[in-house]
């Protein structure tokens, strides 16, 4: 299983033979209103472990991120060329129903987000809307127990979401995406709004998730991708044409190669603080 982040470039990676490809990612292009906003990716995405888009404002991270679940058709203007295979399926295959998609493939933004409800509805609602059978309880318990929050919430469940702290909304969201059972997470900056001890609880819980999810996550903070990640993802930005900044995937490799000993020079840069 070999990974190419460009075919034309010396950064390749060659991935266990043991892993698991969740994601093959095949030349994908975003373009916004026409512009092309993201070139040519070419990644694959190992099962079950943490992987780290890293890079400057701008360069694809977040675009790229939100492709693998289709949340680009919710952008006006947006248009996704390429081919993403996700579980040996093309997602952007007619067959593919996007709402079931985003189930298996869930995710956590930036800033919390729970919904306006109690804190057991949050974790109830979406569930019970897709049909499910089994004890509505035990889901929401053992939900906002993998988030590691259950101890702090379990006697307020009635009590809003949007009460909690910061940081305890964030995992309620988490354990609100958990809950409806996804083989992937994907988190966009997820602790960019907390303060350093919710983020060392949602570093943590994500240590312990990976062990039954795969994270792809975006994240400003190199530190954050070190402790965390297996592999990081190093996006920059070049100008076209036009004077147009857009972005490209520049080198993808096991997190303690790429800031030890990055294949690029780019990537070198980045990670001695030259720029970004």
């Amino acid at each position: 299983m070999t990974y190419n982040n460009n075919r034309n470039t010396s950064g390749s990676t060659t991935l266990s033979e043991q892993d698991t490809t969740v994601f093959d990612v095949e030349g994908v292009k975003v373009y916004y209103n026409g512009f092309l906003a993201l070139l040519d990716v070419y990644i694959q995405i190992p099962e079950k472990q943490i992987i780290a888009f890293i890079g400057p404002s701008g360069c694809g991270k977040s675009t790229l991120l939100r492709c693998f679940n289709r949340m680009n058709d919710l952008i006006a203007g947006a248009k996704v060329e390429g081919r993403l295979i996700y579980r040996n399926r093309n997602i952007h295959d007619p067959i593919i129903n996007s709402v079931k998609l985003r189930r298996q493939v869930g995710m956590v933004f930036q800033r919390p987000n729970p919904f306006p409800k109690s804190i057991y509805e949050n974790i109830a609602f979406g569930p019970r809307s897709n049909g499910y059978k089994g004890n509505i309880d035990q889901l929401v318990e053992d939900s906002l127990r993998r988030a590691a929050i259950w101890d702090e919430v379990k006697d307020k469940l009635k009590s809003k979401g949007t009460a909690l702290s910061g940081g305890q909304q964030q995992r309620l969201c988490i354990a609100r995406a958990i809950a409806m059972k996804p083989d992937v997470l994907l988190m966009d900056e997820p602790c960019s709004a907390l303060d350093p001890i919710s983020t060392r609880q949602v570093e943590e819980l994500c240590l312990e998730l990976k062990k039954q999810y795969t994270i792809i996550m975006v994240t400003h903070n190199m530190q954050q991708a070190q402790r965390v990640a297996d592999w990081t993802a190093f996006f920059n930005t070049e100008t076209d044409g036009k004077g147009k900044r857009r972005g490209k995937l520049v080198e993808f490799s096991p997190t303690n190669e790429i800031f030890s000993n990055p294949k690029t020079k780019e990537a070198a840069e980045y990670i001695s603080g030259r720029f970004g």
